[in-house]
């Protein structure tokens, strides 16, 4: 696919590239809160003034501001307002600590915060830390008590505010951050390209998905989010759908009640979930019929898609669930199954544009049917990780990106998930997936849920352990499960042990945080 708009240097602003895309919708729904509607032409009337205040207020070209926001119409005016001012958003996760903001303000030098009202508690606790921030904007009306920093009203600034030009940015100016939801240490301050949400919508948004003008979007990830920005904000702007945004938890009561019009009598025609939400509204009793929604579509992303949930949610809804693999890293997703071509069990096929290698230890590609850690190389890698050139080194290996995820290539193409590279345990001299075997796990009818780490024996040897989540109602013993387990894979891959719980340890996105069960099995 040809993008001579993108070439390296060349004169883009994504904000604006978005604003010329939909000229002609100015009355079309853009986005649907639980507040209202904003259409296409509030929406380009409002990324004008906010850019026109955020100037106006004394940000200049490349400095950041924090975006603490629940999704909202809101979200997407302050998001690309400071975009098309050529100033750096920093979208954060609305679930975090105040020591995380603290630390997120002080690394990424925010001279301004936008923020919800809800969240102005956990702000003020992490601005009593020291800080660069020079102007609060909140979102709904809202008071930072004690604040020594000026707050404004969100509204009311766009109301007042002139209409500013575009920045006049190149393709490879730093866009917007997005801070990498690391398994431990300190998040990583990823930087964004304005030119990397426009290949992401070419190239999977259209390319692969087929998203059209009369879609309605739902994203139950959030638009902190590398994978919930290109579903809830990239995609459907770039060929002018319609996005519902909800600022709750994405329940399944809640995603239900979106499923099937309750919000503005306005049903999504496609889904972007997880594995561990779709798993959860499967076992759910309000679960809608197929005649309830108007689903054409769902995405999963965020971890492997189990093939007895695809299979099960396909049998009720009568539609695909489309698995792929993104990262932060890489704006979203680039390994792909296709719709009308689904492999469940697998993650399908390289995303076109995008090139994939798996390598082994030794840093070779390794051959069909071997386990070997995932490389991309794709037009949307992120520039580098801000202050950390050893992590950068170690992540963006010259024209290619390491993931951090093992794979293996099958026969006809297609690639399965095999774990996290620092997942991956090593069994009797053998390699065992914990994603094969929670896998296997999830297949017996009374779990819900599981999760499989490595553990030391008496000798000193790593065994697996599961931790298992059941479902409500039903029961099943330590020794039921394993026998389960023995039957369908190999004799050395069953859980040596496993222990029930009532809820697996997990990032706000659903990744299962494996290291925290590490974590409670060394304080043992």
């Amino acid at each position: 696919m040809e993008h001579t708009t993108l070439a390296p240097g060349a004169p883009f602003n994504f904000a604006r590239h978005v604003i010329e895309l939909n000229q002609a919708r100015a009355d079309k729904a853009a986005f649907v809160d639980d507040a209202g509607t904003l259409s296409y032409g509030q929406l380009a009337q409002q990324i004008q003034s906010m850019a026109g205040a955020l100037t106006q207020l004394g940000l200049r070209r490349e400095e950041r501001v924090l975006l603490l926001m629940h999704d909202c119409n809101d979200w997407p005016v302050s998001f690309l307002g400071a975009m098309y001012a050529g100033i750096v958003p920093v979208a954060v996760n609305t679930l975090l600590t105040a020591d995380d903001y603290s630390y997120m303000l002080q690394h990424s030098r925010a001279q301004a915060v936008l923020v919800s009202a809800a969240l102005l508690p956990v702000l003020q606790t992490a601005l009593a830390k020291p800080h660069e921030v020079k102007h609060i904007i909140v979102s709904k009306p809202g008071t930072l008590s004690d604040a020594d920093v000026p707050q404004h009203d969100l509204a009311a600034l766009l109301a007042k505010a002139p209409q500013s030009a575009a920045a006049p940015t190149a393709s490879d100016d730093p866009g917007f951050w997005l801070y990498s939801s690391g398994s431990t240490g300190r998040p990583k301050g990823t930087l964004h390209t304005h030119a990397n949400p426009a290949w992401t919508a070419d190239l999977f948004g259209k390319g692969v998905l087929a998203i059209r003008e009369d879609d309605v979007c739902f994203s139950a990830a959030k638009l902190f989010f590398a994978y919930g920005l290109g579903n809830a904000l990239t995609f459907p702007l770039s060929v002018g759908a319609t996005t519902l945004l909800m600022a709750e938890r994405p329940t399944p009561e809640a995603v239900f009640k979106r499923w099937t019009g309750g919000i503005a009598n306005t049903r999504p025609t496609i889904f972007f979930g997880a594995p561990t939400g779709f798993a959860g509204m499967l076992a759910h009793p309000a679960l809608p019929s197929k005649t309830d929604v108007s689903l054409r579509m769902a995405s999963s992303a965020g971890e492997a898609l189990p093939a007895e949930l695809g299979e099960r949610f396909t049998q009720h809804f009568g539609i695909e669930i489309i698995d792929g693999i993104g990262s932060t890293e890489m704006l979203h997703v680039y390994l792909s199954n296709l719709p009308g071509k689904v492999r469940y069990g697998t993650t399908g096929w390289p995303v076109p544009g995008y090139e994939i290698e798996l390598r082994g230890d030794d840093g070779r590609p390794v051959p069909d049917g071997e386990t070997g850690d995932l490389f991309i190389k794709g037009p949307s890698s992120a520039l580098m990780y801000w202050g950390n050139r050893v992590k950068s080194a170690e992540t963006f290996q010259g024209a290619w990106t390491k993931s951090g995820d093992k794979y293996v290539r099958n026969p006809d193409g297609t690639y399965t998930y095999a774990g996290r590279s620092d997942d991956m345990l090593k069994v009797s001299g053998i390699y065992v997936s914990p994603f094969e075997v929670e896998s296997t796990l999830v297949q017996h009818p009374a779990v819900l849920e599981a999760a499989v780490i490595g553990i030391n024996d008496d000798d000193g040897l790593v065994k697996t352990k599961a931790y298992v989540v059941l479902k409500a109602g039903a029961s099943a013993t330590a020794e039921d499960l394993k026998a389960f387990t023995k039957e369908r894979l190999a004799a050395y891959k069953y859980p040596r042990q496993i222990e029930f719980i009532q809820e697996l340890p997990k990032t706000a996105t659903g990744k299962i945080q494996r290291f925290k069960l590490r974590d409670l099995e060394a304080g043992r």
